[in-house]
């Protein structure tokens, strides 16, 4: 995959939903054994790393993302094992990406996040510090379902066309952490992806469950933008040699 990032463009109709509504489910873009290899890796890492887990993503002097009680997380995933790749190199998704920010971005972080038993319930949000005028949109994001998301394992929630409204939840919504009128529920089965405007209003939900419900979010930023992860400070030797011009082009800009 790392050797050839040719795009696989989008139809019109899937052009048309992104556009329009905000947000764009891919498919299962992950099958079952890689599925697996994912999970084994995120449970590795949990266990090396743990109480410094997603410590990198609360050391950017560029974006301060705030610490999260609620769930596990982990960051820096690029540098972590080539299993990661195929969660920001996908050529449909990329096409997708493009769609939303144009030919010029970057991935601004790739991170993993599950929302343990009896929490992992977020305010309705943007992945954005300020709101921007629809059509200016810095930032897209996506979520890889380790699990399938439900209603009771605290699946993400949605508030189609919000991209539009030109105002974040917090400056339109009295309670933010409340149910709002016209939210969608993403429910769909593990290895499905799903790519959406980061200026879309969203959170995830309360997990009912006994187990913790595992995504990856792979973050993109236009290439005029900061990064969440400074990809330039944290690329490892190894990792450089890894991967591809095209690749490492989306990590840390310059020609492919």
């Amino acid at each position: 995959m790392n050797s050839n990032l040719e795009l696989q463009p989008l139809s019109e109709v899937e052009r048309s939903q992104l556009d329009e509504q905000g947000f764009l489910c891919l498919g299962q873009l992950l099958s079952e054994s890689q599925l697996e290899s994912a999970r084994n890796r995120v449970a590795e890492l949990l266990s090396q790393e743990g109480d410094q887990a997603g410590s990198e993503l609360y050391d950017s002097p560029y974006i301060r993302h705030p610490k999260e009680s609620g769930a596990d997380r982990l960051a820096n995933l690029v540098n972590k094992g080539s299993v990661f790749e195929q969660f920001f190199l996908h050529p449909r998704l990329l096409a997708a990406v493009s769609c939303v920010l144009g030919d010029d971005f970057r991935l601004s972080s790739l991170n993993y996040r599950a929302a343990r038993p009896g929490t992992g319930e977020q305010m309705m949000h943007v992945d954005w510090h300020e709101a921007v005028a629809p059509g200016d949109y810095r930032v897209c994001n996506s979520i890889w379902l380790l699990d399938d998301f439900t209603a009771e394992n605290g699946a993400t929630r949605f508030v189609p066309k919000s991209h539009w409204f030109g105002q974040t939840p917090a400056e339109s919504m009295t309670d933010v952490w409340a149910a709002h009128p016209e939210e969608d529920l993403l429910e769909a089965p593990a290895g499905t992806v799903v790519l959406f405007n980061a200026h879309l209003w969203h959170g995830g939900t309360t997990n009912r469950t006994g187990s913790p419900r595992r995504a990856i979010h792979s973050y993109f930023c236009r290439g005029d933008q900061p990064q969440q992860t400074d990809q330039k400070r944290f690329l490892t030797e190894e990792t450089a040699k890894r991967l591809s011009p095209e690749a490492l082009r989306i990590l840390i800009g310059g020609s492919s």
